[in-house]
């Protein structure tokens, strides 16, 4: 009863949060209705983020290739994508999302099996292990409204921690117009081909690297399992990483975890490419998203904040204008750091990683002093506002140069790390934060 309730609450809350902030007086209402489910949930099995993606309009230049974009997106197609699990259970749902579409999302039929080899960013399934995904009930099919998400019915699907599912979905009328939801920045290829391929061993039409539609994988798990969620930008979301290696830090972060034996919380990934905290950049600010991405996902117990670097680099170089978005940046995170602790959750906050350097655009004398002062306000407040600090800046930065990334983690552009430098963090990363 209690999980059936949560997960309702949050497909509402997740429907009116999506593009609109509510007021201070529905916040606290709705905050206090999740603290109470939460707790119900608590005595007994619940569902749990075990994979997420930020969710956001999709780029025209990120639609879908050709000839899936005409005509009505995926219309009398099947889009295959390979997920990355983070916690293992018996039984799964897949939460598929409309929130940014111009229209109606009509899926026609829908499957769930393992990929070949396991792998992440291949074609093709192991058979014997596919299963039909459902909706209300036992419907083969279902359109999603403009605006909201909807829940596929739970599937008795055994997942062990770090396991890659396939999830096929087919679409006979296909979405109309061109506003679409999905995540560009996936670092994952999918699949797509005309008819109904669901139930098909492989897929051979076209490729891209981006998710569209599918944006949480939730695990049934016991009272004790839990989410971390990680609100970041390009950084969490993997830029600099290997497509299809599932070796951004939050993967690394996860393997280490398991190695470690925290085995029972979920790492969840609801950053994108560009965003920023304040306002401007790419998919909605983490001002206007928090509440979705981070309060009302399932089972989420810990919250981590890691942005800030696309504000100060894209923000003007006068003191004025950056002394302005430092003080707006601190207002921010404590907003958030509020609202999730009134929620019942834990929040951390991470300091900004360097971004100096010849080339980088960002890089700058007075920006790199709104970097060190921002930081300088997040670390003097672990323990205060934050339950948590993770010092990245110190983990990957230059140690004689502190405006720049150390070179053995440096990208190449200065801004981004690579894999070793997201090695770098999730080693560094303190995992007693947990306790």
């Amino acid at each position: 009863m209690f999980s059936k309730s949560i997960g309702v609450a949050a497909v509402l809350l997740l429907s009116r949060w999506a593009t609109a902030a509510p007021t201070s007086v529905e916040i606290d209402s709705e905050l206090d209705g999740i603290v109470a489910l939460r707790a119900a949930a608590a005595e007994g099995t619940h569902w749990v983020d075990t994979w997420t993606s930020m969710p956001q309009l999709v780029e025209s230049s990120n639609m879908p290739p050709s000839p899936y974009s005409s005509g009505g997106v995926f219309k009398d197609a099947t889009l295959r994508q390979t997920l990355h699990l983070s916690i293992g259970a018996e039984r799964l749902r897949i939460q598929i999302s409309n929130t940014f579409g111009g229209s109606d999302l009509p899926i026609t039929a829908a499957s769930i099996a393992f990929p070949t080899g396991g792998k992440a960013g291949v074609a093709g399934i192991d058979t014997s292990t596919l299963k039909q995904l459902t909706f209300k009930d036992g419907a083969e099919s279902i359109t999603i409204p403009k605006g909201q998400v909807a829940y596929t019915d739970p599937i008795d699907f055994k997942v062990d921690p770090q396991t890659m599912i396939t999830v096929s979905l087919y679409s006979k009328a296909g979405q109309s117009g061109s506003s679409i939801t999905g995540h560009p920045g996936s670092r994952t290829t999918s699949y797509m081909q005309t008819g109904n391929q669901v139930n098909a061993s492989t897929i051979a039409g076209a490729s891209a690297k981006h998710w569209y539609f599918v944006s949480a994988v939730e695990a049934w798990a016991p009272a004790d399992t839990s989410a971390l969620v990680i609100l970041g930008d390009s950084i969490t979301d993997g830029r600099g990483s290997t497509d299809d290696a599932n070796n951004r830090w939050p993967d690394l972060l996860l393997a280490r975890m398991q190695k470690a034996g925290l085995n029972n919380i979920g790492v969840n990934n609801q950053a994108a490419g560009g965003n920023t905290v304040l306002s401007g950049g790419l998919g909605p600010p983490l001002l206007t998203r928090y509440k979705r991405d981070g309060i009302t996902q399932q089972g989420v117990k810990y919250v981590l904040i890691f942005e800030g670097v696309n504000d100060i680099g894209g923000g003007a170089t006068d003191a004025g204008s950056q002394n302005g978005i430092a003080s707006r940046l601190q207002d921010a995170f404590k907003q958030i750091a509020t609202e999730c602790r009134a929620a019942g959750i834990k929040v951390f906050a991470a300091t900004i990683t360097p971004f100096g350097g010849s080339g980088q655009s960002y890089s700058n004398p007075t920006r790199e002093q709104t970097r060190v002062k921002v930081n300088a306000w997040i670390l003097a407040n672990a323990g205060g506002i934050f339950d948590g600090v993770v010092d990245f800046s110190k983990m990957i930065g230059d140690a004689s140069t502190k405006s720049q990334l150390a070179k053995a983690y440096d990208g190449g552009d200065h801004l981004h790390p690579n894999v070793a430098g997201y090695q770098a963090m999730a080693d560094g990363f303190p995992l007693d934060i947990f306790k």
